[in-house]
Formats: C-alpha cells, sequence, structure tokens
C-alpha cells in the first residue's frame, strides 16, 4: 500500500470503529454520521485503486462512481440522505445500524480488511 492508500485505510478504520463505539453508546445521529464517512472515504479508497486519484469532493465522488462503480454508487447514493439528516434530525438505532451493515459490505465487495 503506498502512502495514500495507507492515510486513507487509516481514516476508514478510524471512521468505522468510533461509529461502532458512538453506536454502543446511543449516540446514532454520531454514528451514522461516522459511518457514512466510513464509506465516502472507503469509496475514496478503491477510486485511488481502480483510478490512480482522490475525487475532491462529494460531487466529484458520485459522478465517477455513478458513470463507473455503479454498485457502490448505489450504496452512497441511497445513504447519503441519512448523513445530511443527521445534521438536523434524530436518528434512529436502525439507520445507524443500516449505514454500518453498509460500511461492512461496501469493504467486503472492494476487497477491504475492515476487521
Amino acid at each position: 500500500m503506498d502512502a495514500k492508500e495507507e492515510m486513507l485505510a487509516k481514516n476508514i478504520k478510524e471512521f468505522y470503529e468510533d461509529g461502532e463505539r458512538s453506536l454502543k453508546r446511543g449516540s446514532y445521529n454520531s454514528a451514522a454520521s461516522l459511518f457514512f464517512k466510513a464509506l465516502a472515504v472507503l469509496a475514496d479508497w478503491y477510486i485511488l485503486k481502480e483510478e490512480g486519484f482522490i475525487p475532491k469532493s462529494h460531487a466529484d465522488r458520485f459522478r465517477l462512481l455513478e458513470q463507473k462503480h455503479r454498485e457502490i454508487y448505489l450504496i452512497l447514493d441511497r445513504d447519503f440522505p441519512s448523513y445530511q439528516e443527521s445534521y438536523s434530525i434524530t436518528l434512529t438505532k436502525e439507520v445507524a445500524e443500516t449505514l454500518k451493515e453498509d460500511v461492512r459490505k461496501l469493504a467486503k465487495k472492494v476487497g477491504f480488511p475492515l476487521d
């Protein structure tokens, strides 16, 4: 792994582990936000491996995924509204758990060793 991949891998694990701790504490908004960040960075990690660069914004990430990696795009596109809502409403445990499961699914799909 090169330095950029290592940095992204560290961030993925940090967001995921912090999301798990927040979930256990009942801090569902924090957990959802952290799990979505893990998803976004997982997508970036995969894009870096496949395309050779890291997207500069959510818009760039979504555009590239929609065009070239549709299955990953559909996961992020479905979960992005929950991330946005975490700023303005109280999310449920189920929402946070769904995001956590999506992190696990995406990690498996792209070959990222989450555990």
